[in-house]
């Protein structure tokens, strides 16, 4: 790669989704800073056709080539291509098929797309996906301990993004918006099934969203309590006496990505289940 550019190319050619690939490459590309990787991505390749032409793609942008594929002339095609025009070739699953092997003493089965099968934590996830939109925003339909998690926090502190990812890992779950000036609900309050999480931020940073969120609807932001730092200040003061009282905790998504947040609410989740777990057992 030439010292000058502050970009590269990457091939991403997968036999299903390549989702894999894109999360793999994105998280490698993520520790150069100042580099930007232009994704070429090619799901679905499953014939020489189709891989003719992402040769050809290859040839006319090189960069490092990624791939997920099980048919071994597919594979072949598109390693003797890369060698070819002395470019990185590399299945990004093999280091971890090599450990599972060794460690299963199994041999690998040749099966396309296989974790995107139809089984029944395809359709936990659905569901989960269902139940998560029809409880969006403080909508507290009456089967609340069906639930899994319960997020609550003010407006614009990733309530509905977080929701739907968690929802996606196949967790039922329910936002509710904090406001100061309306009573909060006693139901969640009163909650026992669901572990219930608070999200909050600093004040700059809701305001700042806060003031995007109202040129998108092009409204004004003068004396709009929603934009007043010093409000702001005042429903996260509430908030955390909400927390303190009820106990819940607090997770402060100033600097955290949506993934962070939802990981942290992952681990919270399980320390609670296995702490309840626990007690069941020594009771």
């Amino acid at each position: 790669m030439s010292p000058n550019r502050n970009f590269f190319h990457i091939h991403l050619v997968s036999d299903s989704t390549g989702e894999t690939l894109l999360t793999v490459s994105r998280a490698a590309a993520a520790r150069y800073e100042n580099i930007h990787a232009i994704e070429h991505v090619y799901p679905l390749v499953r014939s020489a056709v189709q891989m003719e032409r992402v040769i050809r793609d290859i040839e006319g942008a090189p960069g490092i080539v990624l791939y997920t594929l099980v048919d071994d002339g597919l594979v072949d095609a598109l390693e003797t291509a890369c060698q070819g025009f002395s470019l990185p070739c590399r299945n990004v699953l093999d280091p971890i098929h090599n450990v599972f092997q060794a460690y299963l003493n199994l041999p690998l089965t040749a099966k396309i797309g296989g974790q995107h099968a139809l089984d029944a934590d395809y359709f936990r996830r659905i569901e989960a996906l269902n139940y998560t939109m029809m409880h969006d925003d403080g909508q507290l339909p009456e089967d609340l301990e069906t639930a899994d998690v319960i997020l609550v926090g003010i407006s614009r502190t990733s309530k509905t993004p977080t929701s739907m990812y968690l929802a996606n890992r196949g967790i039922k779950t329910v936002n509710v918006p904090i406001v100061p000036t309306l009573t909060f609900p006693d139901r969640i309050k009163q909650a026992v099934g669901p572990l219930i999480v608070a999200l909050t931020a600093s004040p700059d940073r809701i305001l700042h969203i806060r003031r995007n969120r109202l040129m998108t609807l092009n409204a004004s932001n003068e004396d709009n309590p929603y934009v007043d730092r010093r409000a702001i200040a005042e429903e996260i003061a509430y908030t955390k006496r909400l927390c303190a009282e009820t106990g819940w905790p607090v997770i402060d998504v100033t600097r955290r990505s949506i993934e962070e947040t939802a990981a942290e609410v992952l681990s919270l989740k399980n320390q609670r289940d296995a702490a309840r777990l626990e007690a069941q057992l020594e009771g």
